[in-house]
């Protein structure tokens, strides 16, 4: 076969990244869990035959693919190589050889083409319920979080394991629609390999080595060159959050060399008693994915360019947590390792990172049932709705930050329609929160308010998993904090940010979720700009005249024409 050309690589390198892509909406398409298919909280890739990832899908976390890249190399050590056949899928839940906790079910599936293997495709997805204590922060061990799926077969040369699809439906709350989601992973990756199949055909590949040689050589260059024009140095980087029942202090020294930048996760508070720690290979995905996005954005992530940023941190603190220690919610801690490296990258690159935004996804979980306190009408039933929403993503140094929008996360806020079809919830508020965003020259986002209760004849519990109750974004650079998270039931009893709280019969909880920080000083900002937030209703009256200095008789002219529809540009 003739040399294949840079140009034929490229090509080729784009349709991989097509290739992950339609992996990724085909798990969209067919999975069950409200998770997936509307907030998008998954990940597809695919790898060479020594297991390095070579492409990531667009749709997807952070979380889930930059941890998913170092999982194929698990598989391949506890399967086999020797042992691996045309037909074999395997799966896991392992937190710390796959992507942080028992929830995100990763499969991984080997690609043969002409009996020979010539790499993997592996995709991950959050399943709604796993069993145990539930979806939540209150467990005391990993033990107690739900169903352990060790790296095995999901099938092997094409059959299904039924012994093991009987051990998972016989310990979740919602089989049907956990079973659906595993075959939904397999399904994609199956739609991934036709598709890298078709490629090889076309381009007449007998293997993978070349294009494999050309994107990590070409991506290790390139990130490297992005390193070798920064100016070398260090700085630390500090964020303390709410915890679980005491605050938590994230301590980072990140370091730049000449080729390579490191982070180092020394001082951070240590290991949890509950369920908010994180499995180093988490804490790796989202130090990373902050560095890339500041540093190479538009370098496609692989392997080879996620080498060159080293991550490290103490064994037994919370962002290295060991075995067996619990971490359903490592991602409310994991999602503030960005902002809390951009501290410290701020010092080193000034005006390039945002201001502190929500962090952390404002999810929650409510386990309905009928209700106890009297007889439940017929047609009451018990089910599990969770939920995604995100708060405000701070203020960046050129744009305002963008409302109700997660960050670092990436995953979509999910409509009210789709999640009142999955059981008896109805949410009654969901709008965006005025004031919440940090006042700036650039503003931070907006958080949300939300207002949730259950159909007649039902009681929950709401699995709380927030943080910023007492620790709001900080801003930046002279910019306003954001407004902090407050929860609490219709009748004014106040909630805590995390963990299990029963809402009797009757009752709703009322949610404002908080907003993004500010970025330089309020006093700089655009009177155009403070205009338009007050005739949309982003900001009061009372904050225009006291943070940004307007007048009361333009604050009166611009609601006079916000009335009659004209928004001031």
């Amino acid at each position: 076969m003739a040399e294949m050309s840079q140009v034929a690589y490229q090509v080729m390198w784009n349709r991989l990244i097509s290739v992950v892509e339609e992996q990724a909406q085909a798990l969209v398409r067919t999975a069950f869990s409200t998770s997936v298919r509307e907030a998008g909280d998954l990940s597809a890739g695919v790898y060479d035959e020594q297991g390095r990832m070579l492409a990531q899908a667009v749709t997807g976390t952070p979380g889930h693919v930059n941890a998913m890249a170092d999982a194929v190399g698990h598989f391949m050590r506890r399967i086999g190589v020797d042992t691996m056949e045309e037909g074999d899928v395997y799966i896991t839940n392992d937190p710390w050889e796959g992507t942080g906790h028992l929830h995100d079910i990763t499969v991984v599936t080997p690609s043969f083409h002409k009996g020979r293997l010539i790499g993997f495709f592996a995709c991950t997805a959050h399943v709604t319920d796993i069993g145990g204590r539930g979806f939540g922060a209150d467990a005391n061990s990993v033990y107690e979080e739900g169903l352990y799926i060790p790296i095995m077969r999901f099938a092997a040369k094409g059959a299904v394991d039924r012994t093991l699809i009987a051990m998972i439906r016989g310990n979740v709350r919602e089989p049907d629609q956990l079973v659906g989601d595993l075959y939904a992973l397999a399904t994609c990756n199956e739609v991934g390999h036709r598709r890298l199949i078709d490629m090889m055909q076309e381009f007449d590949l007998a293997d993978l080595s070349g294009i494999s040689d050309f994107i990590l050589t070409n991506s290790r260059k390139a990130t490297l060159e992005r390193i070798a024009a920064l100016t070398p140095g260090e700085a630390d980087g500090h964020m303390r959050i709410d915890g679980y029942d005491k605050p938590i202090d994230l301590c980072v020294k990140l370091r730049i060399e000449a080729d390579r930048i490191t982070c180092d996760w020394a001082g951070t508070s240590g290991v949890d008693r509950k369920g908010i720690n994180v499995p180093l290979v988490y804490t790796k995905a989202y130090s990373c994915y902050a560095l890339k996005c500041a540093i190479a954005p538009e370098i496609p992530n692989n392997a080879a360019s996620l080498a060159p940023f080293e991550v490290t941190a103490p064994e037994d603190t919370i962002v290295n947590a060991k075995h067996p220690a619990p971490v359903a919610l490592r991602h409310v801690i994991g999602h503030m390792v960005p902002d809390t490296v951009y501290g410290a990258l701020d010092k080193l690159l000034p005006d390039t990172v945002p201001a502190e935004g929500a962090g952390c996804l404002c999810n929650f979980q409510v386990s309905l049932r009928p209700r106890t306190d009297a007889p439940a009408p017929r047609g009451a039933r018990r089910a599990e709705v969770l939920t995604f929403n995100s708060g405000g993503a701070g203020a960046r140094p050129g744009f305002d930050g963008l409302s109700a929008t997660a960050f670092p996360s990436g995953v979509m806020t999910m409509p009210v329609e789709a999640t009142e079809q999955v059981g008896p919830v109805i949410v009654w508020r969901k709008e965006l929160r005025p004031d919440s965003g940090g006042a700036g020259r650039q503003r931070g986002g907006l958080g949300q308010y939300m207002e949730v209760g259950a159909r007649e004849g039902h009681e929950f519990d709401l699995q709380a998993m927030f943080d910023r109750v007492h620790h709001p974004a900080r801003g930046r650079r002279g910019g306003a904090d954001g407004a902090p998270t407050v929860v609490a039931r219709e009748d004014g009893t106040p909630m805590k940010g995390k963990g299990k709280q029963f809402v009797p019969h009757g009752q709703r909880v009322k949610m404002a979720f908080p907003g993004g920080a500010g970025y330089g000083d309020p006093r700089e900002r655009d009177p155009a700009l403070v205009a338009r937030d007050l005739a949309l209703g982003y900001i009061s009256a009372e904050t225009a005249r006291e943070v940004y200095g307007f007048a009361p008789e333009r604050i009166a002219e611009i609601a006079d024409r916000a009335k009659r529809g004209e928004v001031a540009e």
